[in-house]
């Protein structure tokens, strides 16, 4: 490398390490003007656009918002966010601070065959998310250790609950019936719960994790089953599934 180079190789570098350095200061002041209190720079709209992964009810996912659960408040037209799946949208909205996880849809625009986009959805009442459970609520629900379908006492009184397992859809006297198959570390039946009730949110959830088998139940368990059906069919009791999740 000849002298001339060596002189430009180095003033590149101390360029560089300028423009790294005055960017992470200007960072670090836009980080001390919010904790100050002080107005920071106004921030660009939130916009997300793609096909809709998957959706239930007022819920739906896309992989452009990835860690955010995108929220429809109203009426969509021609139904609900269901109907969305698999459909390139574009999406407005806005990031909520009491529900961190969440991105309240403002609009919703269709994208048809040519590339055009059109509004079906327009916000015009406030969010209503009375089913959503943040990860501090999820803290306080407590993991079940259930050993045997005889011990009631494992799991009575316990309220606000999670367990480890997974869904069987099947009928029971010729009714359609929705368990939670626990298991022990071999793989071997302990009980099921009966599901009595989903919540939207906890089946929004069942579709996002399509692609496992077993996965965290969050339950507001109810009353046990008589002891001499239990003994037998190994039900243990009722529940309403709140949320799903890998932990």
């Amino acid at each position: 490398m000849t002298s001339r180079n060596k002189i430009l190789w180095t003033f590149g570098l101390f360029f560089c390490a300028v423009i790294l350095m005055a960017g992470g200061l200007a960072g670090q002041e836009q980080g001390q003007q919010a904790a100050a209190g002080e107005e920071a720079p106004a921030v660009q709209e939130n916009i997300y656009e793609g096909a809709v992964k998957t959706a239930f009810g007022k819920y739906l996912y896309l992989p452009s918002a990835s860690g955010f659960d995108i929220v429809v408040q109203g009426q969509i037209q021609n139904g609900d966010a269901t109907t969305l799946v698999g459909k390139d949208i574009r999406v407005k909205g806005e990031l909520l601070t009491d529900k961190p996880s969440i991105f309240r849809a403002d609009s919703v625009d269709l994208k048809d065959s040519s590339g055009q986009y059109a509004n079906i959805f327009t916000r015009s009442e406030d969010l209503v998310a009375a089913d959503y459970l943040d990860s501090k609520t999820r803290d306080a629900f407590q993991a079940l250790t259930i050993t045997s379908a005889l011990k009631n006492d494992e799991w009575e009184g316990k309220g606000q609950v999670k367990v480890f397992g997974k869904l069987q859809a099947t009928t029971a006297g010729g009714q359609p019936v929705t368990y939670i198959i626990l298991a022990d570390a071999k793989g071997r039946e302990i009980g099921k719960v009966i599901v009595d009730s989903f919540t939207d949110y906890a089946q929004y959830y069942l579709k996002k994790l399509r692609l496992f088998d077993e996965f965290w139940f969050y339950l507001n368990v109810k009353e046990t089953v008589d002891k001499r059906v239990r003994t037998k069919s190994r039900e243990l009791f009722h529940a309403d599934i709140v949320f799903c999740g890998l932990y």
